[in-house]
């Protein structure tokens, strides 16, 4: 990998998100209006502190699915990316600039919507608010990876939105967050212990509960972190140029 390739990939796209701002607002705000509305829905603190944090992970990595998978496609049916793909650079090179760009933009994102739910939501929380923090990136950056490499797979903007119910909403209902997981049936379950997003809601419910950062806290955490690095690895290794 090449540091200079991958913070000049990261510089083009940051540029191109600077000349949308209304696209940029959206993608910082929304989060922050869904636990707005979910908090005066509620109309509980107690109510909202059980369940936003986890959807202060669920929200940030839906949005940052559909942002990446659909900002890459774009960039591929335009062509840039095949015209990148012709210069000397690696394709995780590519890859890991368009990752850090998202997720700047995804880190802005959680520090909004956690902010907000922080104090003018009053979100009490037991754990520590760097590892809430911590854990909810790591659930955006997720989301970045696996829109890159579900991306790669679709051949126009309304199929890189198809994908979201198939990679996303299973996660969604399966993560615990309407029924604990070891309430489910077998196959559920089974089926809950591979996604990704099990363990990042199980982390967040364990920081909401508890302040003790134990061993199953840190391993659910660096399983969050591995499959987005496992996403990144397979986005690059399926970016195929589409001319010879």
């Amino acid at each position: 990998m090449s540091a200079s390739i991958t913070f000049a990939t990261t510089r083009r796209i940051l540029t191109q998100l600077r000349h949308d701002p209304r696209t940029v607002g959206l993608i910082i705000g929304v989060p922050s209006l869904l636990m707005i509305l979910l908090r005066y829905v509620l109309n509980s603190e107690q109510g909202f502190s059980a369940i936003a944090p986890a959807l202060l992970g669920i929200f940030p990595f839906t949005i940052m699915f559909l942002l990446t998978s659909i900002t890459t496609l774009r960039e591929r049916t335009t062509g840039t990316l095949e015209r990148l793909m012709t210069m000397p650079m690696g394709k995780l090179d590519l890859l890991s600039g368009y990752a850090l760009a998202f997720g700047l933009l995804a880190t802005l994102q959680v520090l909004v919507a956690a902010g907000i739910s922080l104090t003018w939501l009053g979100l009490d929380i037991a754990g520590s608010v760097w590892m809430l923090l911590l854990i909810v990136v790591l659930d955006a950056l997720l989301g970045t990876a696996l829109g890159l490499f579900v991306s790669a797979f679709a051949r126009t903007e309304f199929q890189a939105i198809q994908f979201l119910p198939v990679f996303v909403l299973p996660q969604f209902l399966l993560c615990g967050l309407f029924v604990p997981r070891d309430e489910m049936g077998w196959l559920l379950s089974a089926v809950s212990d591979v996604l990704p997003l099990s363990y990042a809601v199980d982390a967040l419910t364990h920081v909401t509960r508890s302040a003790a950062v134990d061993g199953t806290l840190v391993r659910n955490v660096a399983i969050v972190a591995g499959c987005a690095v496992v996403a990144l690895l397979l986005g690059a290794a399926t970016l195929r140029r589409r001319t010879p």
